[in-house]
């Protein structure tokens, strides 16, 4: 009974409990053998090494003599060097290893082990897996021993397995080139639905002509920045785009909210799609035009494949988790968070606040990519433009988004939003322009396309942004055809002139 007590390693918990340590109650998952193999063949054999380089790393060898072995050929193989014996011993003598390794006489064994490098990439995966069952045995421990552990909280302990589960994964995936060709046929499908579309779109549509004139639609695989200052309509942007997507072109979106619960962002929606003030929905000071402008409406809300999340200070693995499955069962297009500061990036800790949201929007671009569709990020910005004077100097710029510069770098676009009637700006210094009432969608960066400033009407007691009355579909000018532009991505006939408010 002693000895059955004994075959595991006890350690003794914060909390008192002494959770077991079964990383040690095995033998680690380890091939000497092919270890000894790779290295051998690395050395007879000068093409070896790009055979492998992208499948191991010196701490993918379990025996530390092979680690610094191959950390020694990794060098040479770098400086272009010649990957032999006598290389490598004198590499090991340079950095003073060569003793600890088992002096000139380990080299040669490790040469003699094979005759040929034909299965040296078989061998190797062999070594790579035994790594990544070695983490993954680590990882079963620490993640054991914080379960027993109560000083830890079991979400954070999650949200940690979640994050190193996920790594290890990726850790096992090897990137595999493609060849020119197939690619160039995708580029040339989308620049001929482009072309099928008329106006343009190869994304999906926000519902702002301006701004799909510019952008052709939310792109997939892109990441997007909607920035403002607070007031400044970010939220009312964010439904309104969701509305045009989800209510008007029926395409599925999830919208995770962190800063408003569910029932308080179903109450900003109706004020926006009935277009009723939203304290009249509040207090239910509803007049007849009200309820009969909610009764016309409110059909379009409840069948919108509109799919809302309200989980307070979600994080990123998190996240990724309820993406995969809303794409599996809902078939959701697009995804948007408001807003990205208040995510979390794991269980984990960090140095500071600006390396945690630097992950976060590695991850946000990460999703993007991953599930092959847009991703649309809520931000705030720090208090420079607050600070500056002018028409010009309370404009935004991308050196004001808050807590890190990596925000910009992941953004395939940042769009900023600006009322200079908030800062009590109402015309354009030249007098062109009328402020009030107005938003400029302001396009600051752009991967793909143009940047510049949009236009657009602001109804702030409806938590409303629309197109300016002078590009409304009855009234938009033509194009160079003759043919009046709009969203293509429904195929519906175009409403009337007269139709009030028509995909606003």
């Amino acid at each position: 009974m002693t000895d059955q007590k004994n075959q595991y390693t006890r350690k003794q918990g914060r909390s008192g409990q002494q959770p077991l340590d079964f990383s040690l109650a095995h033998v680690m998952p380890q091939a000497p053998d092919m270890e000894k193999a790779v290295l051998g063949a690395l050395m007879i054999d000068k093409d070896a090494y790009l055979e492998v380089c992208d499948l191991l790393r010196p701490e993918s060898f379990y025996e530390p003599r092979n680690q610094m072995v191959y950390e020694a050929i990794q060098q040479l193989s770098m400086e272009e060097s010649p990957v032999d014996v006598l290389t490598v011993v004198d590499k090991l003598e340079k950095t003073g290893r060569l003793l600890e390794i088992g002096g000139p006489g380990y080299i040669a064994e490790l040469s003699s082990m094979v005759v040929t490098s034909a299965n040296i990439e078989y061998h190797a995966r062999v070594v790579a897996e035994k790594y990544l069952s070695r983490q993954m045995a680590h990882y079963v421990s620490v993640i054991g021993k914080k379960t027993f552990d109560e000083t830890y909280d079991i979400k954070d302990v999650i949200q940690e397995a979640d994050s190193q589960l996920l790594e290890i994964s990726q850790k096992s995936v090897k990137k595999d080139y493609s060849v020119l060709g197939p690619i160039v046929n995708q580029a040339v499908k989308i620049v001929e639905a482009a072309y099928a579309n008329k106006g343009g779109l190869t994304g999906i549509s926000t519902g702002f002509y301006k701004l799909d004139d510019m952008t052709c639609g939310w792109q997939k695989s892109d990441l997007v920045i909607i920035a403002g200052r607070p007031a400044m309509g970010k939220t009312a942007f964010a439904l309104s785009l969701a509305k045009n997507i989800a209510v008007d072109q029926k395409i599925p979106m999830a919208f995770f909210s962190l800063e408003m619960t569910s029932v308080q962002l179903a109450n900003r929606l109706m004020a926006n799609n009935c277009q009723i003030e939203g304290h009249k929905l509040m207090s239910g000071q509803l007049k007849r035009d009200d309820w009969e402008r909610l009764d016309k409406h409110l059909n379009s809300l409840l069948e919108a494949p509109l799919y809302v999340d309200d989980t307070e200070g979600i994080s990123v693995m998190e996240l990724r988790t309820k993406i995969r499955r809303l794409i599996k069962e809902h078939h959701i297009e697009l995804v948007m968070v408001d807003y990205l500061q208040l995510m979390t990036a794991s269980g984990m800790r960090y140095n500071n606040r600006q390396e945690e949201i630097s992950l976060i929007s590695r991850a946000l671009k990460g999703m993007a990519k991953e599930f092959n569709i847009p991703v649309i990020a809520l931000s705030q910005l720090n208090r420079g433009v607050d600070t500056r004077e002018g028409p010009e100097g309370k404009r935004p710029r991308l050196s004001d988004l808050r807590e890190s510069g990596a925000i910009e770098q992941d953004a395939d676009m940042v769009i900023f939003l600006h009322r200079p009637e908030y800062y009590g700006l109402y015309q354009s210094e030249d007098g062109s322009i009328d402020y009030r009432g107005k938003a400029e969608v302001i396009i600051s960066k752009h991967r793909k396309g143009a940047v510049g400033i949009v236009m657009m009407d602001f109804k702030g007691e409806y938590t409303r942004f629309e197109n300016e009355e002078d590009n409304r579909i009855g009234n938009r000018p033509p194009t160079d055809g003759g043919e009046i532009i709009g969203s293509s991505m429904n195929n519906m006939p175009f409403p009337p002139p007269e139709t009030p408010f028509p995909n606003a």
